[in-house]
């Protein structure tokens, strides 16, 4: 057990862990990415895994880089992308990706979602059948300010989705957390759709690993882990996953 653990206990399932401050907040959580690729790796040839891609995993993602794991044998799919915008487009969660780790390290395969397709519904139907070839291994996420699990909004999240990726229209919540994170300059200009993977995405998974820092989670985590087991809070059916662990800063943990 680490010796920078604060605080920790189990919600339902799910295993909760809080840090002295969000950098070691995110080298913990890449300590333990690493140790259960490495375990997985040893286990099987390829290991797929489902990436967040917001300004709350930098920490997470800059210490993951330097674990040692052979990139090579790692299958990476991205929750979700915004509608229209092209991959080098600034705000893209594939830019993102590009500047802090898919891009950093040789894959076995990188999935890009294709915002700006032509038609998101063939799109969607492509990451499907992608996803139902194998099972997820691990997805490593954040938690939205509403709750959300990659752009499972409470509006249209759904534990049983019979797809793997659907295109969604997103909430205001959701929205305004794009510009309260400084990704866009103001609520107009945030894309108001996109392509997400769907919640059995990640309780089909066999692990799940979340990063959540920041006082302007702190009432999204109380949710998931004292409120109902609700898509009102989308985050609430990590406690129902048998291998979850959520890693927090204290200003994440503020209200628990």
């Amino acid at each position: 057990m680490s010796q920078n653990i604060v605080q920790s206990f189990i919600a339902g399932q799910l295993s909760v862990f809080v840090f002295p401050d969000r950098e070691i907040m995110g080298a913990e959580a890449a300590i333990y990415a690493g140790e259960q690729l490495n375990r997985l790796l040893s286990e099987k040839e390829v290991v797929r895994i489902v990436v967040g891609s917001a300004p709350s995993q930098d920490e997470f993602y800059r210490h993951l880089l330097l674990e040692q794991v052979d990139w090579s044998r790692v299958e990476v799919f991205h929750m979700d992308e915004y509608i229209g915008l092209a991959g080098d487009h600034p705000q893209s969660f594939r830019k993102y990706q590009m500047d802090h780790f898919a891009g950093k390290v040789k894959l076995f395969a990188f999935h890009p979602i294709r915002g700006e397709a032509e038609d998101p519904l063939q799109e969607c139907e492509r990451l499907h059948q992608l996803l139902s070839e194998r099972p997820v291994d691990i997805v490593f996420f954040g938690i939205g300010e509403n709750g959300h699990l990659a752009f499972n909004d409470p509006p249209v999240a759904d534990f049983e989705d019979p797809i793997y990726a659907k295109v969604v229209d997103l909430d205001q919540v959701c929205r305004q957390q794009q510009v309260n994170d400084g990704c866009f300059p103001d609520l107009e200009a945030v894309p108001s759709q996109a392509i997400t993977l769907t919640l059995p995405v990640f309780l089909g998974s066999e692990i799940l690993s979340g990063v959540v820092p920041a006082k302007t989670k702190a009432r999204a985590v109380k949710d998931t882990l004292y409120g109902p087991v609700s898509t009102a809070c989308p985050a609430s059916v990590l406690r129902k996953h048998p291998k979850a662990r959520l890693h927090l800063d204290p200003d994440a943990a503020s209200l628990l």
